[in-house]
Formats: C-alpha cells, structure tokens, sequence
C-alpha cells in the first residue's frame, strides 16, 4: 500500500499589492526525519491575480492545485486549512525564506528560483514509440456500479491463443500505467509483455484519465467490480487465458474478483497483503518510522497509538463513526504528544483531519479487511511476489499468510518467492525506504518481468 502523502496539496489565486516579482518556479527541500521531500512551487500571473500550482516530485504529484495565498509587501502566505498545510515566507529577490506547517509541526523551508536546466528524472525503461506490436484504446462500462473505464490494451504481434492480463493498481488513484514518483511500472509491464507473447489490459482508476469518477463511498469491493468488469470485457472479445496482476492494494482485489468470476485463471500478486490489514499496516509503520530514523520509544509510542485506533474502528458498533470518533482520537492523541507543547487548536486540527480520513468508508473496509477470506478459496494457479525490502507490504508475514490461506484451499498450483533486494516498487534497492523510489532510475527489476513471463507461459 502506498504510504500516505505528508502533502496532499492545493488553484491558488496570488494577489500582489506592491510586491516584487515573483512569476516562475520555486523549488526547496522540507527536510522531515531525515528524509528530503522536495517541493516546487510554480507560479504565474493572470492579470491582478496570481496562480500556481505545487509539484511533490518524490511523491509523484505534479501540477497540484494551490486554494489560498496571499502576496503582500514581499510576505508569501499559502493556506490549505481543509488540509492543515501552511506556507509563509519572506521574498528577498533571489529566496523566499519561510516555514512550512503542518497538523501543528513546523518545518523550516527555503525556496529559491528553479534553474532552467534541472535535469529531467532518467527512466531508460520506459517505453518509447514507436511499438511493433497492436495496441488499442478501449472504453466500457460497469454494468454493477455503472462507471466508465477506459484503457490501453496491448497484444504480442502475430501470435494466436495468448494469455492476457487485467493489471490492477494499488491505493489511490492512479493512471493506467500506474505512474508515481516519475516512473510507469505499469507500461513497462505491458510493453516486455507484448514482446513475450502476453495480452495485458491496464486501466485509468475511478476519476483518472478517461475513467469516470467514482462516489465517496466507494470501497476496495467497489474496484473489485472494476476489475471483474474488464475480465468480462476480455471474454466477449473472445480471450480464453485470462489472469490478474494486482500490487499492493491490487493484490488484495485479486483474489475478491477471482473468487467472484471463474473466467480469471490465475493471479499474481505483488506485494499483495496476505495477513489482516490492521496487522500488516502495524508493520508498515514501524517499517516507515524505522527506515526514516525514528527512535525505539517513539516507534512504539506510535505503535501503542495506532493499536488503539485500529481496533477502535474494527470494534465500532455505533451509528456515527465519525462524530464519535474524534473525542477518543483526541484524547489518545493529546497522551503520546503531551511534551511537545502543541496547542489545542493544533491538536483540533489534527484530530480533524485524521477523522476525516479514518472514517472514510474506503478506510473503514480496508482496515477491516482480511485476506484470508479470499485467498483460501481459490484453487487456481497463484503466482505471490515481494520484495526482501518492502517497508510498505513486509514481504515474510504476508507471503506466509498468502501461503496459509491457499494451503486451506487445497491449492496446489502455487508459487511463493521472496526477492532480495528490491522495494515496495519491485526496484532493486538500497534500504527500501520510501525516499529511494524517486532516485532509482530502474522502474521494475527485470528480474521480476522474467519471473512473471515464465510462470504465466508456463501454466498448463
């Protein structure tokens, strides 16, 4: 599962009374826990106005629209408050000089003018036209939730009775080739595939690209229609050998739309979970918080906190999850930060946001969710992939519960490995850590396209 942003950012109108000029970009490093997370602001004008938007490169989002600033008298002031974020800084001609808040912390942030020959992110795997191969562009419908989807879907040339793949991304929406941090593992997948002999289908999620937009309450069973809808798409086109490639969140869709339609053949997961979700999301922060520098006693403070609000939502029984919520959410979160002199609007805004986001109904099922439901159903081949190290999906608990559950099931046709060596992303990696996925210029080890190929050509 992709790790929440520390920025889920902001159209912005800039008004100038009197101040220099500051039309251009803007880049700076908001150091947090040892980690960099560069930030580009990008500012134009637009007669009295200003408008600009704000690019988080490391978390592969560009072009991200800014709701509130105000430029007087050289003093920048950027304000998100249905997001607690905050910029103000002092424009001095070659710098802006500020800080940059957040549900109560403060960062010290500088940007300066972004040099024109900024070298572009080097990604040598990504697939460059033209292709030898047949690709078309496909749109269909949900008939359950009754949605648009729209595609690409890419066939190996002059081949006959091929296998074919429906690629399903992980949390939040993505494009169909499940860009993030500058890379596109899910075009690179499907153009190695071509070449090899296999079909791949790769889709815009809900309310990306030419996909309509999904509703609030949409859930990971939701997506699951999605995908089980593409699998029908592919049978009325007349393909026979049809599987699933699911990463992260992806590997937990899987197995819901296998069980649900026979016509899916066989399933490979990436770093799909195979443990409870609350289980595995209380390795993934002791993973993240351990990678980025945090200390024994504020991993398990945090640890200690996140227990607590898991199985208070698993456990909920009441009628409003959200109202009730805040007032215990407060107070466990006012004990483990107690010394650090937050204000309690600061803790109210905290409290806000992290409501918000828990009690989503996404949030909920998939806190709830455990994989053992689906996977000890299934019979059908299984290839179960991940990384040694994965901070996000811990590669030895959840590829032994996948292998578990798929013992309960009987199966026999499985296939179990962990790979040394590579990330959340299948990139071969240093430490694993989050801050790495940008810097690597290898987008997917060809190690696991080799991996994936074989086994599918080899299923009888």
């Amino acid at each position: 599962m992709k790790t929440k942003s520390l920025l889920l950012l902001f159209l912005v109108s800039l008004q100038s009374l009197f101040a220099q000029e500051i039309v251009g970009s803007w880049e700076g490093n908001l150091s947090v826990q040892g980690t960099k997370l560069p930030l580009i602001f990008n500012i134009q004008k637009n007669g009295e106005f200003y408008l600009s938007t704000l690019d988080s490169p490391m978390q592969g989002a560009k072009g991200i629209p800014v709701k509130e600033t105000i430029y007087v008298n050289n003093e920048l002031k950027i304000n998100a408050p249905n997001l607690n974020l905050k910029f103000e800084g002092l424009f001095k001609g070659e710098t802006i000089d500020g800080t940059f808040i957040q549900n109560g912390a403060s960062f010290p942030l500088v940007l300066t003018r972004k040099k024109e020959d900024t070298p572009t992110l080097n990604r040598p795997q990504e697939p460059k036209a033209p292709f030898d191969y047949p690709i078309e562009e496909v749109v269909f419908v949900n008939p359950k939730d009754k949605n648009t989807l729209a595609g690409t879907l890419t066939l190996p040339k002059n081949k006959k009775d091929f296998p074919v793949v429906v690629l399903i991304t992980g949390s939040g929406a993505q494009n169909r080739d499940s860009e993030i941090f500058g890379h596109k593992p899910f075009a690179v997948i499907a153009n190695d595939f071509a070449q090899k002999g296999i079909g791949v289908l790769r889709l815009d999620d809900r309310g990306v690209g030419g996909s309509s937009k999904g509703t609030t309450e949409d859930t990971s069973a939701n997506f699951a229609t999605d995908i089980s809808a593409a699998v029908d798409f592919l049978s009325a086109k007349g393909f026979g050998k049809i599987g699933l490639i699911g990463h992260s969140e992806g590997g937990l869709i899987a197995p819901i739309v296998a069980v649900q339609n026979k016509k899916v053949q066989f399933i490979i997961s990436l770093a799909g979970p195979g443990i409870p979700i609350d289980q595995m999301m209380i390795l993934q922060s002791q993973a993240i918080a351990k990678s980025q520098g945090a200390t024994p006693a504020q991993i398990e403070a945090s640890t200690a906190f996140n227990q607590k609000v898991y199985a208070y939502i698993i456990n909920y029984k009441g009628a409003d999850l959200k109202t009730d919520f805040q007032p215990f959410v407060k107070e466990e979160f006012k004990k483990i930060t107690q010394s650090q002199g937050l204000t309690e609007s600061q803790i109210d805004n905290f409290v806000a946001q992290q409501s918000q986001n828990i009690t989503s109904p996404w949030y909920v099922y998939f806190l709830k969710f455990n994989p053992d439901l689906y996977w000890s159903k299934l019979k059908i081949p299984v290839l179960a992939l991940n990384g040694s190290l994965d901070v996000q999906v811990k590669a030895t608990e959840n590829l032994a519960g996948i292998q578990a559950s798929l013992s309960k099931a009987g199966n026999k046709k499985v296939v179990i490995k962990e790979l040394p060596g590579l990330n959340h992303l299948f990139q071969e990696a240093k430490t694993g850590a989050t801050a790495e996925y940008l810097t690597i210029e290898q987008t997917f080890a060809s190690l696991v396209l080799d991996t994936m190929s074989n086994w599918i050509l080899g299923i009888k």
